[in-house]
């Protein structure tokens, strides 16, 4: 049997996967494979990465019909798969995704439901870091908190949500017990989109053009192939890495809050699912930083209403905390509307109603 190909990019993934243990020995691993240059340098390095790390290696294709081409595009990774003796699964939307944002959801229930049944624990994408740094900044231009900064982690668990699995399901299924958790992995965000052209032309390997990546009427195309360039030229040469390198920064600080607001959340959010009433204790939210403030009074209004939220709705619900005792807001999204009853802030649909929380108080 030949010995697989080495060169300085099998050495750095194979380096960033040891120390990160994002791949783990014998993973049962589901390659989401396009055609395109990232993620076929990503599958060249599984391949040949396999004969240390054992994984049980099997590719996906999503063709989500946006092209003429799209059959051909899938054809492609099949030959492919079939050409390096990887076995290849062919995923076909039923109808065509509107958005990008569609398309995505689409593409991880598909790929989320395929790995539970067959027993896959992990998918990998061929995300660089380049991907990550055009991300935080189209994140940032949208007005994105530290959340959508942080930008395309190493790795996160791949919830029921993203899968087309409702909890219910699980919970009904008999053999729900046995279904691995999937974790969605990022083997490449080390590399930049250069360093994947130079893997890919070092090794010859096949690639399937886009046409759709030209297109400047999707605005992440635009961010690519005008604003990054230009960033390059006259700002920062190297600010794929910079932009990579605070995503990762952001990433572990984000974590870090994550935890410590939960705390917080806890110790002072109660709710009254039945009454569709949200109490937040002041006196508590008063001991904190501002940051973890805004991070809880984010979180509850997530929780109850499910319109898009923003800054100036979390900053209304922080005034309160405060505020003199019968303080009242203007609605929310959803119709529900806060006040303060003594060391309490109350939400609900209802909450104009001061008489009610004055007996209540």
């Amino acid at each position: 049997m030949a010995k697989p190909p080495w060169s300085a990019i099998h050495a750095r993934v194979h380096r960033e996967l040891r120390g990160r243990s994002r791949l783990p020995q014998g993973t049962a691993l589901l390659a989401a494979v396009s055609g395109g240059q990232d993620s076929v340098a990503m599958l060249k390095l599984l391949v040949d990465l396999q004969p240390k790390w054992h994984w049980q290696l099997h590719v996906a294709h999503c063709n989500h019909r946006w092209r003429p081409d799209s059959a051909d595009n899938a054809a492609f990774v099949e030959n492919l798969c079939r050409q390096w003796g990887i076995p290849c699964e062919v995923f076909i939307a039923e109808a065509v995704s509107k958005t990008e944002a569609d398309a995505r959801q689409w593409r991880y229930a598909v790929l989320g439901d395929w790995a539970r049944a067959q027993g896959y624990t992990h998918i990998a994408t061929g995300h660089t870091a380049t991907d990550r740094a055009e991300t935080l900044l189209y994140n940032l231009l949208r007005g994105s908190g530290t959340d959508g900064l942080q930008a395309l982690a190493w790795q996160r668990p791949l919830p029921l949500a993203d899968t087309g699995i409702s909890l219910s399901d699980v919970r009904d299924c008999e053999d729900s017990s046995n279904r691995p958790n999937i974790t969605l992995v990022r083997p490449l965000l080390a590399l930049t989109r250069q360093d994947t052209a130079d893997f890919c032309q070092q090794f010859n390997l096949p690639i399937w053009l886009d046409t759709t990546n030209q297109d400047l009427s999707y605005a992440r195309n635009r961010l690519r192939l005008e604003v990054m360039p230009y960033l390059k030229q006259h700002f920062n040469p190297n600010v794929e890495s910079t932009l990579a390198q605070t995503a990762e920064i952001l990433t572990a600080e984000v974590d870090w809050l994550a935890q410590m607001t939960q705390e917080i959340y806890q110790a002072a959010v109660e709710m009254d699912s039945t009454a569709q009433t949200w109490r937040l204790h002041r006196p508590t939210l008063t001991n904190v930083h501002l940051a973890l403030q805004r991070r809880v009074m984010r979180q509850v209004l997530q929780h109850a209403t499910t319109t898009q939220i923003n800054f100036e709705h979390v900053e209304k619900l922080v005034s309160l905390i405060a505020a003199p005792n019968r303080t009242q807001t203007d609605p929310f999204p959803g119709g529900l509307t806060a006040l303060v009853a003594a060391e309490w802030i109350v939400l609900r649909p209802d909450a104009s109603l001061l008489q009610e929380h004055d007996r209540e108080f």
